[in-house]
């Protein structure tokens, strides 16, 4: 199919794999818009630091014509992985290799912002947030959002992630709650101002498991610390539990109690954190969820298929999924085929990563030792050989 010939294509959603797939069209002279619900790339936390895979977020960096700005960004040091219990017990420790870029770490703020600045300032809309779409009888479809602006487009893809507003269009499924609630924290400064926080984590994640709780601490750019408190507790745990999270001090002193059994060196964690506690519970659509090939619409990363974090993969299927998805359109003489073929491969490799972050969470959320079972399946995956299996056990 011609370029003149692909008609208006919108992505909604300007996420690491919105902004992918917009970057591919561009280069190869395809017009695109993607609109974007927050007003600008800074209106909000962009979240913690990334590992791009070289077969999917590395690959997708190198079709976009990114990959050696990426590696400038970049730190391969953040592979080290260290494993430990409540008591502070270490059951397995890996320090990676500077040169090895199999997974480096990315902050997720410097990714965006390099796919970001890679656009054409035109394509991007901000601040629009979107209200509802149509079908129309033509195979259009028709956006209409918050502040009145409408636009009607040939092809629309969703990558709007989790509660994602053009999944209606293809699939009735709704993300559930996967039973896990995590505490996001940081540190910032943390070098300078908490240097025994900064060794404890490393220059990687530190992975401290026990009893139906985490915390997961990873080190970020700009001289900070995320760190993931992580409790498996009813979906409506911060209702009932009656915590009061605009009260930074009363939150800190509850979590300290749920976790007064720990090492002193842990609870550090929730004492000197700064005064900021975000609880976010972790959902996840159906492990094989599909729809039948729609005209004009399609999705993309979260939108499609929503996961935990505990396969490390969430932005790098995003990615791979917006740069086959990119080629497809590209080189499409049917474009419906072409969009089903891209469905069909992405259905396969989401399902497979759905349920290994399933069992991964299960695994790592769970009662007894469950840093000593997590460490034992990292020993066994490093005995049989080399494998980027054990990387798919990192919260994202």
């Amino acid at each position: 199919m011609s370029k003149n010939k692909l008609g208006r294509i919108v992505i909604v959603g300007a996420g690491p794999g919105g902004l992918t797939l917009a970057r591919i069209l561009q280069l190869h002279g395809v017009e695109v818009k993607v609109y974007e619900r927050e007003s600008s790339i800074d209106a909000r936390p962009q979240g913690g630091t990334l590992d791009l895979h070289v077969e999917s977020g590395q690959y997708a960096l190198q079709i976009a014509g990114l990959f050696d700005k990426f590696q400038t960004l970049c730190r391969p040091e953040g592979q080290d992985t260290r494993i430990i219990d409540k008591s502070g017990t270490v059951h397995y420790e890996e320090v990676s290799n500077e040169m090895c870029f199999d997974r480096p770490e990315i902050d997720r703020h410097d990714l965006r912002q390099l796919l970001f600045q890679s656009l054409k300032a035109d394509i991007i809309a901000q601040g629009h947030n979107l209200q509802s779409i149509q079908s129309l009888s033509n195979g259009q479809h028709k956006l209409v959002f918050d502040d009145g602006v409408t636009d009607t487009a040939d092809l629309v893809i969703g990558a709007d992630g989790a509660w994602s507003r053009i999944r209606p269009l293809v699939s009735s499924a709704v993300p559930q709650y996967c039973g896990v609630m995590i505490v996001e924290i940081q540190f910032t400064e943390v070098d300078d101002r908490h240097p025994e926080i900064a060794k404890l984590v490393g220059r990687g994640t530190l992975f401290a498991l026990s009893d139906n709780k985490g915390l997961i601490g990873q080190r970020n750019g700009h001289n900070r610390i995320r760190v993931y408190i992580t409790l498996r507790v009813p979906e409506n745990w911060v209702a009932e539990s009656r915590i009061a999270f605009d009260q930074p001090e009363q939150v800190r002193d509850d979590l300290l109690h749920l976790f007064a059994d720990w090492d002193n060196s842990l609870l550090n964690f929730i004492r000197f954190c700064d005064a900021n506690f975000i609880p976010r519970p972790l959902y996840m659509l159906p492990i094989n969820h599909r729809w039948e090939t729609q005209q004009g619409v399609t999705l993309l990363g979260d939108a499609a298929h929503l996961m935990s974090p505990f396969a490390g993969e969430g932005v790098n299927l995003a990615m791979l999924d917006a740069t086959e998805l990119a080629l497809a359109i590209i080189n499409a003489d049917d474009l419906k085929q072409a969009i089903h073929n891209y469905e069909q491969k992405m259905f396969s490799r989401a399902a497979k990563a759905a349920d290994e972050s399933a069992t991964n969470l299960d695994l790592c959320i769970s009662p007894g030792n469950a840093a000593k079972l997590m460490a034992e399946l990292f020993k066994k995956m490093m005995e049989s050989g080399p494998s980027n299996d054990k990387e798919n056990f990192v919260t994202r």
